[in-house]
């Protein structure tokens, strides 16, 4: 392939397929996965020849050995996007169980990292790795404290990953508040019409992917599309 390869986990809806889409119409060829594979097929099919489909569960290793072999070559970046809520309605941290925290370090921090180490033999020249967080890795909110927890300690994988290896940029980014089923998630039975799409967040993202600011968090900033 002649044109970039990226990764992006999560791709079959929200965040994670807006993405998808803007990296292809920027030229990019994408290594696509979520575990719904009827979903991630239905949704990335108009996007034609630059996405390869590989379905699959993000906390098996076999399939994170999958997405690295699917590209066939440099990767020029890895999107950490697909994640978890954890248990809904939002728990305070002194009725949430264990075995719900320890599920979602699984998904949110554990994956994300085995997957980095896996590609990192295989990153070009010049390559990023991208890990989405969220505010709630800093901001005290009620009911938040499992999801902001896997999320801080993502973050702090990335700063750490940065400083072991200069030559890659490793950007945290918190895309804002986002209609999505995740938010929707969040909030049972109320109307979050009122937030952006994720699509909205997307320009900010590439920008940042394209640039040339150092290894860090920033946010992104929603844009009006029409």
């Amino acid at each position: 392939m002649n044109k970039p390869i990226a990764i992006v986990t999560g791709a079959s809806r929200g965040l994670g397929l807006a993405l998808t889409a803007g990296l292809v119409e920027r030229g990019w060829h994408v290594i696509a996965d979520a575990r719904d594979e009827v979903a991630l097929h239905q949704a990335l099919a108009v996007l034609g020849p630059d996405v390869t489909i590989v379905a699959g569960d993000i906390i098996d290793r076999r399939h994170r050995s999958a997405l690295v072999a699917a590209a066939a070559g440099p990767i020029d970046l890895v999107v950490n996007n697909a994640g978890g809520l954890g248990p809904s309605p939002l728990p305070q941290l002194a009725a949430v169980g264990l075995e719900d925290v320890e599920a979602l370090l699984a998904v949110n921090l554990v994956a994300p990292l085995g997957l980095i180490q896996i590609a990192l033999p295989h990153l070009a020249p010049g390559a990023a790795i991208v890990n989405i967080t969220s505010d709630a890795s800093i901001e005290a909110y009620p009911g938040w404290g499992v999801y902001g927890m896997t999320k801080a300690a993502l973050d702090h994988m990335g700063a750490v990953l940065a400083a072991e290896h200069p030559d890659v940029r490793v950007l945290a980014i918190d895309p804002g508040d986002m209609r999505t089923q995740m938010h929707q998630d969040a909030f049972p039975g109320e109307d979050i019409s009122d937030r952006p799409g994720p699509e909205s967040s997307v320009p900010s993202i590439l920008e940042l992917i394209d640039g040339d600011q150092p290894s860090g968090r920033y946010r992104a900033t929603e844009q009006t599309t029409s």
